[in-house]
């Protein structure tokens, strides 16, 4: 026990003020009439907080240590255990106790339970699908005769369909659910439930997933495969770096000397590395719009309230399936697993989904304090769904009338960027999210607000609209191309550069600090714009060469539910710790690639359960 206490280490001035001990050998010891639990002791002193591992008989509570604590009892002869800090390393010498923390078991509740139902049952569907459609193809082999087919074809109850070699079915399944849903309401539901058992089955859901060819609706924009790659793998890799700064890191300020001024760090920093997320709304945007449009086109020109509802289904489908169940899988975790000393933020991640389940449900989390959402990386999803319901909007003034369209878009650019340069300055914001966690107002009021972070995906959708209805290439000279890369390259310079620049957080309100938040990321998007315009019009290069390898396309397939699950791979990995992770580049490139790779092969199998299944999975008019 008195071996399992935290002790002070070395480096306090560095970050390492935490003393966690030893939880595991402390809740391995057992006396003659008693067993050990672990606590921690929260303490200020001046201006550093830190927490002390202790080990107590299991019969103390919270208040006992509390007590224990506030009376010095806590000592081994004359030597106390939980020692101050010497005062040539901090000005203020004397302790003040914040609060005390005994790591006893979670009981599951109710929502725990639900949440673990739901996954086993989201998992055991295509599971079961996969059995039985495996069951009837053995039959059939093995049973079906000519006669027999010819029998069931006269008859109307030919539910097999016929399969083409590229996994999707010829429409004769659909042909005669058509001409039998008036006449048999059985032969319906049977047809109904072959396509559920179809669309479920791993046999199906696994064609197509690990294709080098396009994964782009339609064809075309070879180079988003690799954008969107290439923007998960730095969202990786910067979470991969933050979410240990933020809780365990036992040398922060040597990172933060570090990482925090020198450019090459520039797949870690926080600022940077987050532009990839405007990548992700500028395709989002773009996409969105191809969808309508081609959906538009396939209605005869009409764009109707049955198919605009159709679109926003589409789109429900395509996100809520996957991310309800990683929300019930980390609620359910974090119920379940014996953390470590750093267990403050699942906790607090558990106890804001039992209150705001419902803000993920319906997509609007990211209107709620950014410390109440649950399963916070879903903040993206809202603000996307948000975002896509305004391209019906934007394509119906397009059609209507051009000026008019002109205008709005414009007006609405102009709000988004007025919007994220006056928050900012009103509120002393830095231009991106200190590791510190200092200003919590810069995610509350600016980072996952719809208001100051729509600008990306408006620019998306006008570049959406113009890819689809443009008749002629907007490049025709190579000067034109030669021009545009160097403005593209120098804007993304200038918008990274500028990060490093304006990193401090103003005292007082900025001019800079403001211009560069509110029009940082809509020229970042325009910049990314310029990339897949020049790959469309053939004058990509080297650049489109290596965006449109083939190599990206099965990863793309895979980014939805790579996006979603790493988080919970490196919450596991932080969570379970007992001792601080050391920070240097080889640790932390040996981090990234480890949760890569955990990532890559969890997320195909997710893909292949829980996600594809629902885009597979028709009703009428969908």
């Amino acid at each position: 026990m008195y071996n399992a206490f935290g002790k002070m280490g070395s480096n306090v001035k560095g970050g390492n003020a935490n003393r966690p001990g030893l939880l595991q050998q402390c809740r391995s010891a057992h006396g003659p009439s008693f067993s050990a639990q672990y606590c921690e002791v929260f303490l200020k002193q001046g201006t550093v907080q830190y927490f002390v591992g202790i080990c107590v008989p299991e019969s103390c509570g919270e208040e006992d240590v509390d007590i224990l604590v506030l009376d010095g009892s806590l000592q081994f002869g004359q030597t106390s255990l939980i020692p101050p800090l010497p005062h040539i390393l901090v000005n203020q010498s004397t302790q003040e106790m914040i609060m005390t923390h005994c790591m006893s078991a979670i009981a599951p509740g109710a929502l725990d339970a639900i949440s673990l139902f739901v996954c086993c049952v989201m998992v055991a569907i295509p599971l079961t699908a996969t059995l039985l459609t495996a069951i009837i193809k053995w039959q059939r082999k093995r049973e079906v005769r000519p006669s027999a087919q010819t029998s069931c074809s006269n008859t109307g109850l030919n539910l097999y369909g016929t399969m083409k070699t590229n996994g999707s079915y010829s429409s004769d399944i659909n042909h005669d659910t058509e001409e039998n849903s008036s006449s048999s309401p059985s032969i319906t539901s049977r047809s109904f439930l072959y396509r559920c058992l179809q669309a479920f089955s791993i046999q199906n859901t696994s064609q197509g997933v690990l294709s080098t060819s396009s994964s782009v609706p339609g064809g075309g924009y070879s180079s988003l495969n690799g954008i969107r790659v290439l923007s998960l793998l730095w969202i990786i890799c910067g979470h991969s770096a933050q979410f240990p700064v933020i809780n365990n890191l036992d040398n922060y300020k040597n990172w933060r000397t570090t990482v925090e001024s020198n450019p090459l760090h520039v797949l870690t920093i926080s600022g940077p590395v987050f532009l990839a997320v405007d990548t992700f709304l500028l395709l989002g945007g773009l996409l969105s719009a191809r969808s309508l449009l081609g959906s538009i086109n396939k209605a005869d020109d009409n764009l109707s309230p049955s198919l605009v509802a159709n679109y926003l289904l589409r789109r429900i489908k395509r996100i809520q399936p996957l991310h309800m169940f990683v929300m019930c899988l980390t609620i359910g975790l974090i119920s379940l697993i014996q953390w470590g000393p750093y267990w403050f933020p699942f906790i607090d991640t558990l106890m804001d989904c039992k209150t705001y389940w419902w803000a993920n449900l319906f997509l609007i989390s990211n209107l709620l304090p950014v410390h109440e959402i649950c399963i916070p990386w879903s903040w993206y999803l809202s603000l996307d769904f948000q975002c896509y319901a305004t391209t019906p909007l934007l394509v119906y003034f397009y059609r209507l009338n051009r000026g008019v369209f002109i205008v709005i878009a414009g007006g609405l650019l102009l709000m988004t960027t007025v919007a994220g340069a006056v928050v900012t300055a009103l509120m002393h914001l830095p231009v991106f999210q200190p590791s510190t966690l200092t200003s919590e107002y810069y995610v509350l009021y600016y980072y996952v607000k719809p208001y100051t972070r729509y600008g990306p995906f408006l620019i998306g959708i006008l570049a959406g609209i113009y890819l689809t209805t443009k008749k002629d290439p907007l490049l025709k000279h190579k000067w034109q191309a030669a021009l545009g890369w160097i403005f593209c390259l120098s804007v993304m310079a200038a918008v990274i550069g500028l990060s490093y620049i304006l990193k401090e957080t103003p005292a007082s309100p900025s001019v800079p600090h403001a211009l560069y938040q509110g029009l940082h990321r809509p020229l970042w998007a325009l910049a990314v714009t310029w990339i897949i315009l020049a790959c469309e019009d053939g004058y990509g290069g080297l650049i489109k060469n290596l965006l449109s390898l083939g190599f990206w396309v099965p990863l793309s397939n895979l980014s939805f539910a790579c996006y979603l699950t790493h988080p919970v791979f490196i919450i596991l990995y932080i969570g379970l710790q007992e001792t601080p992770i050391h920070y240097t580049d080889i640790n932390f490139m040996y981090l990234f690639f480890g949760h890569l790779v955990l990532t890559l092969v969890f997320s195909y199998v997710f893909t292949l359960l829980v996600e594809k299944p629902y885009l597979l999975l028709k009703w009428r008019g969908t």
